[in-house]
């Protein structure tokens, strides 16, 4: 908290927080507005009849949009159209040689890196929206039978809503660019975080009126207890110690000093997370948009036995393929965000080595046993907070029928707590940084 009062003391730190604060507002404003075409009356009461319900799929779905999707606002496809378009680039410098070597280029190969991805967004954005529209254009959006559009609507009218959403991902888009480039933080990542955060009073209200006081406190002790953990885990670090040897350049002397390289116990952060609660619920939801025009759905064993458990979070098949898609994108993404031979090259070209490790391969081969070790304490350490409400339900511990379960469960926590920190360490620097300025001055 010292670090945000300095900031606002800061004419320029007071500026890019004032603006980023300013567009999260925007975004918000917008994730109320309905889109054209669309009867709000009928969507906020069945809406309210969700959460006495078992519909676990919707509320997940709505968290990281922060109610907007349900409500079909224009802002309903919120930001996972972009989350995802910039993972599968990520994932494509893997397979793709072209992605790889833009990936080396700099600042212009991150610049078409970033083109390429916001054209990927516009295409998910315009897939997403028009699956949304067709399954409420079937009353199936909310429930079989619910009428959410206009009933006098026409086929203009859902191309129209089609574009909206559509626009309405792409203006999400630029405001998270805004803020990343003019405000503090990362802009996508304080968009999800704001949506979150707006659905914790509701859903604490929920809890507290569905289970009494006794509850309400237990679940906010909890909640306190999970903020320490996290915070615990996201701040830890394995130190390997890195010693420069000595070299003449011209008359004066470098290296020689002793410093240290930082390995996070979770070095994939909540994009793992973020990426399998997306992922694990695309089998239900392109089923449903195939079965949307079958009034009555098939009884296969695809129905029985796979989207039946994914459609329920206390099963243990949910949670086992919940648990083994955040450890796999955590070794993956760590991979390909972290090279052991190139940090070792690295080291050796400025005459850097780890005491009793020779420089070159061994260097790599021992970062790359290192990083194996922190990324299996890091990987069961995001499965353990992910599924400790689906753990809960399994015990009889709450219930499915409302979303706050969800939004006080472990993702939500972790993708807050994970985004503030972050956001107060840059805030830090850049007060670090104004502070050299005025000493230089």
């Amino acid at each position: 908290m010292s670090a945000i009062i300095q900031a606002f003391k800061d004419a320029d730190l007071r500026r890019k927080i004032l603006f980023t604060i300013l567009l999260i507002v925007i975004y918000r404003v917008g994730a109320q507005i309905p889109s054209p075409g669309v009867d709000y009356q009928n969507i906020s009461g069945r809406l309210h009849e969700l959460t006495q319900e078992d519909d676990s799929l919707y509320s997940v779905i709505n968290l990281f949009s922060g109610g907007a999707l349900l409500q079909l606002s224009i802002f309903a496809i919120g930001i996972m159209p972009y989350i995802t378009a910039s993972i599968i680039s990520q994932l494509l410098t893997v397979v793709i040689p072209h992605f790889e070597q833009l990936k080396k280029e700099g600042q212009s190969g991150q610049a078409k890196m970033t083109q390429y991805t916001r054209y990927m967004t516009l295409a998910l954005a315009l897939l997403q929206s028009a699956g949304i529209v067709a399954l409420a254009d079937r009353n199936q959006l909310l429930g079989q039978g619910v009428e959410v559009l206009d009933p006098d609507r026409t086929v203009f009218d859902l191309i129209l809503l089609v574009t909206v959403m559509t626009t309405g991902a792409i203006l999400v888009m630029w405001l998270g660019e805004l803020i990343t480039e003019k405000g503090i933080g990362n802009g996508m990542s304080l968009l999800i975080f704001a949506g979150i955060a707006t659905r914790l009073p509701s859903d604490g209200y929920r809890i507290l009126q569905d289970n009494g006081g006794v509850v309400f406190a237990v679940v906010c002790a909890a909640v306190v207890a999970l903020v320490v953990g996290i915070t615990f885990m996201e701040q830890g670090q394995r130190r390997i110690p890195v010693q420069y040897a000595k070299r003449m350049v011209g008359r004066r002397q470098y290296g020689g000093s002793s410093t240290y390289l930082p390995l996070k116990v979770n070095q994939a952060g909540v994009i793992p997370v973020i990426f399998a609660s997306s992922l694990i619920y695309m089998p239900v939801l392109i089923t449903e948009i195939v079965n949307s025009s079958n009034p009555t759905p098939p009884d296969n064993w695809w129905m029985r036995n796979v989207i039946a458990n994914l459609q329920s979070p206390s099963s243990y098949v949910y949670i086992l393929v919940y648990v083994t898609l955040i450890i796999f994108f955590s070794y993956f993404y760590t991979s390909i965000q972290y090279d052991p031979h190139e940090q070792a090259e690295n080291m050796k070209k400025y005459g850097g080595f780890i005491p009793g490790i020779r420089p070159g391969r061994p260097t790599a081969m021992y970062l790359s046993f290192v990083m194996n070790r922190l990324l299996f304490v890091g990987s069961i350490y995001l499965a353990f907070i992910a599924i400790l409400p689906n753990l809960a339900l399994d015990m009889g511990v709450g219930s499915q029928d409302s979303a706050g379960m969800t939004a006080f469960g472990g993702t939500a926590i972790l993708i807050m707590v994970s985004v503030a920190l972050t956001t107060v360490k840059q805030i830090e620097s850049q007060l670090l940084q104004s502070n050299y300025e005025g000493l230089l001055k």
